[in-house]
């Protein structure tokens, strides 16, 4: 019998990017993700899929694919929230919803940069394998944004 490690199916990682909000914000549309994430080869809409919002697929550079679904999308609050709603291959738990907000600095020594956080929360099926993953992609994906936008390296 294999015994499963009790894990939290929640993580949050952030930067402080030093850029403006304005600059970061414009990167965060969930079709322009290959913009600066290295690890995928493209992000295209899903025409039809939904007619109530925005699908985008990403095609990562392993193979991996995934179809994520805009659940929510805030200039006020400057935020996207989206699940995945199919991947190839298949998941290997039930669901997981992220959200990415940034916030500006208005103060101190970073004044004039901008905080960035994402978050998730996956289904209680997720594992510990499927926990650190996610927060090494997020890492990884987050200083790329910083070196894009930042550095205005493409990916």
């Amino acid at each position: 019998m294999t015994t499963r490690i009790p894990t939290s199916t929640s993580l949050t990682e952030s930067a402080v990017i030093a850029a403006p909000l304005a600059q970061v914000w414009h990167m965060i549309k969930l079709q322009d993700f290959h913009k600066f994430w290295s690890k995928l080869s493209k992000s295209d809409y899903v025409k039809g899929a939904s007619p109530e919002t925005d699908v985008v697929q990403w095609t990562f550079k392993d193979g991996t694919v995934l179809d994520v679904k805009q659940e929510e999308h805030s200039t006020i609050d400057h935020l996207i929230t989206y699940s995945v709603i199919a991947s190839t291959p298949a998941l290997t738990y039930t669901s997981v919803l992220s959200t990415i907000r940034c916030y500006p600095i208005t103060s101190g020594g970073s004044e004039g940069s901008t905080f960035v956080q994402w978050t998730a929360n996956f289904s209680s099926d997720a594992d510990a394998g499927v926990i650190e993953d996610a927060r090494f992609k997020r890492k990884e994906a987050l200083a790329d944004l910083a070196d894009v936008v930042v550095g205005g390296a493409k990916k």
